[in-house]
């Protein structure tokens, strides 16, 4: 039961968070999950599993608040489910950890970029739509390998590129809903195939998910309130000050400092 209550308060902050800055989610369940032991491929496979209905939740608060820009949103799902899938499946054939120092120098800069855009406060323009689907491939391929990155690749590179940051991260959001679900089935065959040699018994992993699940329901109808009232300037700079804070901690932990 005290097992159960810890996720479940986890999984409400930590959605909380996610649904109203666009990211988080992915990367503090995957975080608490590794420091108790969790192996890395399973730590996903968990917080992806715990997703399929956080986001569903979050995706409806904010498709019915019109946070969601729809003319980015099919190519940035269809190239997040691609890539989602393929990191799913080197996940469970490699050690993910190789990708994790560029993931981090890339957090670093754009949240640097994107509190000196808070600062300087431009106004806001369409992320282009030509680049949403490779965006999308990468976004669901760090997401996959690290446990959390969809947020952090795709919304900060859309308000990094000036775009409105409550569009940003509605779409960002909604969109991830099917790129949970992708990785999610991605994982599942390959346990199911044998591909998945290391995979271990992923039921006593059940409370975990069951209080992420639990938690991240809570809060997750209430991202698109929370993103539809901030204020532009608080919320793109509240997303740096966020993005720049991972990338600060996953360096600390790559040196062992952490």
């Amino acid at each position: 039961m005290e097992e159960f209550l810890l996720f479940a308060l986890v999984g409400f902050l930590a959605q909380a968070v996610d649904g109203a800055l666009g990211m988080a989610y992915g990367v503090v369940s995957s975080t608490v999950l590794l420091s108790v032991g969790v192996p890395p491929a399973t730590a996903s496979a968990t917080v992806h599993a715990a997703e399929v209905f956080t986001t569903a939740a979050s995706a409806g608060s904010h498709a019915w608040h019109r946070n969601v820009n729809w003319k980015l949103f099919a190519p940035l799902a269809i190239g997040g489910c691609i890539g989602g899938a393929l990191g799913a499946f080197v996940l469970t054939s490699i050690d993910g950890s190789i990708l994790k120092p560029w993931i981090t120098g890339y957090l670093a800069l754009m949240g640097g970029v994107i509190l000196w855009r808070a600062i300087r406060g431009p106004a806001p323009r369409l992320f282009p739509v030509k680049y949403s689907g490779p965006l999308g491939f990468f976004g669901g391929l760090f997401d996959a390998i690290g446990g959390g990155g969809w947020g952090p690749t795709v919304a900060t590179a859309m308000v990094g590129a000036g775009g409105d940051p409550r569009t940003s991260i509605g779409t960002t959001n909604t969109a991830e809903f099917l790129v949970t679900s992708t990785i999610s089935a991605t994982f599942l065959a390959t346990l199911l195939t044998g591909h998945w040699a290391d995979a271990g018994d992923l039921t006593s992993h059940a409370t975990a998910v069951a209080g992420l699940v639990a938690g991240g329901l809570v809060s997750a109808p209430l991202a698109g309130v929370m993103v539809k009232l901030a204020p532009q300037r608080i919320l793109t700079g509240a997303v740096g000050v966020l993005v720049a804070s991972l990338a600060a901690y996953q360096a600390a932990r790559l040196a062992g400092w952490v």
